[in-house]
């Protein structure tokens, strides 16, 4: 019986394997000089000549971006590591339903541990990683370098410490540090995305020029989509110009993949649509007193955006519309018939027909024109077939209002800068439109949770059933701040409680009727692994150690930790529905299902076996240790390919 890894993937032999697809001669095998295993390894001088016409060597100048410490930040994204998530049910909220998820910890930990999970599949991604401000950042990799040895890498001081360069302030450890940091999260999540998938990424004009090349090199130059500029309020400590915007930079998987167009809903409609709807319940088809009733809503809405569509004042039994000139420059010049009176409609000087006989035909047919009179038509505009626009490179969005929404909901001002959730709900919008019914929007540097709140406010408009994915550190908050003092003892805290006060106000709120209202979130934390460490060889093992290694896992670890891991390892989707039964005296949890099935008890029977086998699982694990007799676990697998052949079966 095959054991489970118990750690994430290892992407070097996975990029490895990759390579042997295409060049099956420069892969070999070799073996590990830690472990003495088997590897896959590359021939780098066979690969080189595969490459001959185009490789680029030694010295030679190439455009890319390079830093001290950039090789350290591929190696570290690319390493597996022994971890797991482990659920905690009491700061969850709707566990046993909810498709969202909160998974606490580092956040490179956190993308590694999903990757299989996950791979492919994320629709949205926005980020607003920390900003480089010059001081250290809670993400410490173990590849940061000190400034002693930062200058000697980069040059600036030579083996005896002495300095090669006259000003240091500007040197570009400052850069580093945090290049370093963001690369393997970038890399990383870039295998998250879907082929149609984009990720936004908010920055400041420190960064901006760095995480630009880095991202090309990353997702390739040929999917940047656009540099949005976010402009909000002015910086108090400017002395020559007086910054007010911040950037996002926004990059797609693969643009080939990307639907053509996006789109976002025109500012105001809703609103508009809403009064509409009440009018028509209120005069029914007095379409007349409907639409001198909205022009009046029109003329109080002034200081809103609805005002800027009040052309859409006359309503009939589509909806809203306005009236349009039939004509344009350059059209086609014909005389048109009034199809109900034949009388010829004029043409204007200098004009043309938008459409030709047949299909102004069918608009009469449709009631889409609006004769003025005999030979005076326009056309009719309907505000719902036209409620949306292409998104613009640049957002307004004043940054106090955020901040006090912000305060108002958590009852305290506890984030200095927060992002604004309906422009993130804009983002959303964009990439993860009408045909995302269950798209997954992710943000893996979750801060106060902005992200999942403007999902919440996007299902609730349009009715899809998106998912998200926050991630975020458990930093603790100053022990002098008003969060300290309110209870809150890290930022974690406050992001999860964000999200359970913003899904409550959503759905007391108006909302579509299609939405699943699925406010809940999963609450997962990043911990060592359920398996205890083993570090002896086997001439240092006694007898004492030998009964220690009986069971393998570690000491205080619920049978609930151990099905998550193994959920993790095998890369099944951790929102998926869990029953928990007994069966034949075992506490036997079931994964949607029959997708996964698992015992992980001590005193494993044969009849207990063969009860599980005859549901015909898809996958099914046990603990290794955790069978009756050896006689049992020998069986297991015997019993399996007679009851259910397609079954994986597996142990920990």
């Amino acid at each position: 019986m095959d054991k489970l890894k118990m750690h994430s993937p290892d992407l070097s032999q996975d990029n490895i394997a990759k390579i042997r697809q295409l060049f099956p001669g420069c892969v070999t095998e070799a073996h590990d000089e830690a472990t003495g295993a088997v590897r896959l390894a590359v021939d780098f001088d066979q690969l080189r000549q595969e490459l001959s016409d185009h490789i680029v060597e030694g010295p030679q100048e190439r455009y890319r971006l390079d830093w001290p410490g950039k090789r350290e930040a591929l190696i570290n994204a690319n390493a597996p590591i022994a971890k797991t998530l482990r659920p905690n049910f009491s700061e969850s909220l709707e566990f046993p339903s909810t498709k969202n998820l909160f998974l606490e910890g580092d956040n490179l930990e956190v993308l590694k541990l999903i990757q299989q999970i996950y791979l492919g599949s994320v629709q949205v991604i926005y980020i607003d990683p920390p900003y480089n401000t010059g001081n250290d950042f809670v993400y410490r990799d173990k590849f940061a370098q000190g400034a002693d040895e930062y200058l000697k890498v980069s040059n600036q001081k030579d083996s005896d410490g002495n300095r090669l360069l006259a000003n240091l302030s500007a040197n570009g450890r400052f850069h580093s540090d945090w290049l370093s940091m963001i690369y393997p999260r970038l890399k990383v999540a870039r295998n998250l995305l879907r082929e149609d998938g984009a990720i936004f990424v908010s920055i400041d004009d420190t960064e901006v020029a760095g995480l630009r090349h880095m991202m090309d090199e990353i997702f390739g130059a040929e999917n940047f989509i656009t540099e949005i500029i976010w402009e909000g309020a002015n910086k108090n400590d400017a002395r020559q110009v007086g910054v007010c915007h911040e950037y996002v930079l926004c990059y797609v998987k693969d643009r080939r993949a990307t639907k053509t167009s996006w789109s976002v809903t025109k500012e105001g409609v809703e609103p508009v649509l809403k009064e509409v709807e009440r009018l028509r319940k209120e005069h029914g088809e007095d379409y007349d007193a409907s639409s001198e009733e909205l022009a009046g809503w029109f003329r109080a809405m002034k200081a809103t955006p609805s005002f800027g569509l009040r052309r859409f004042r006359y309503i009939d039994n589509r909806g809203a519309y306005k009236e349009d000139d039939p004509t344009a420059p350059g059209g086609r010049k014909f005389v048109l018939k009034n199809p109900k009176t034949g009388e010829t409609i004029p043409l204007r000087p200098n004009r043309g027909w938008a459409f030709d006989q047949e299909t102004f035909n069918r608009l009469v047919d449709e009631g889409r024109i609006s004769f003025i009179s005999p030979t005076s038509i326009m056309v009719r505009r309907y505000l719902h077939e036209t409620d949306t626009q292409t998104p613009q490179s640049v957002f307004y969005q004043p940054a106090r209002s955020a901040s006090e929404r912000l305060s108002t909901l958590l009852g305290g001002g506890y984030f200095d800068y927060p992002k604004d959730e309906t422009i993130i709900q804009k983002f959303i919008d964009m990439a993860a439109g009408e045909d995302a019914h269950d798209a997954i929007v992710m943000d893996f540097f979750a801060g106060s949770s902005t992200t999942a709140h403007a999902m919440f406010l996007q299902n609730a408009l349009d009715g899809r059933n998106r998912r998200f994915v926050m991630v975020q550190f458990p930093e603790q908050t100053n022990e002098s701040s008003s969060a300290r003092a309110a209870g809150y003892q890290n930022i974690a805290q406050i992001s999860k409680e964000r999200i359970r006060r913003a899904g409550k106000q959503v759905l007391e709120g108006e909302h579509h009727p299609n939405w699943n209202r699925d406010v809940g979130f999963r609450v997962l934390k990043v911990d060592t692994s359920n398996m205890k460490d083993v570090y002896y060889r086997p001439d240092e093992l006694n007898q004492a150690d030998l009964l220690d290694m009986v069971d393998n896992v570690k000491e205080g670890r619920t049978a609930e930790d151990l099905l998550f891991q193994v959920l993790v390892d095998w890369g099944v989707d951790l929102t998926l529905p869990i029953r928990r039964e007994t069966v034949k005296g075992k506490t036997v949890f079931f994964v949607d299902d029959n997708a996964l099935v698992a015992c992980l008890d001590h005193g494993v029977t044969e009849d207990l076996v063969k009860e599980l086998a005859g549901g015909e699982p898809l996958r099914v694990v046990f603990r290794d240790n955790g069978f009756v007799s050896d006689a049992v676990k020998i069986n297991v697998e015997q019993i399996f390919r007679q009851l259910s052949p397609t079954t994986e079966v597996k142990s920990i």
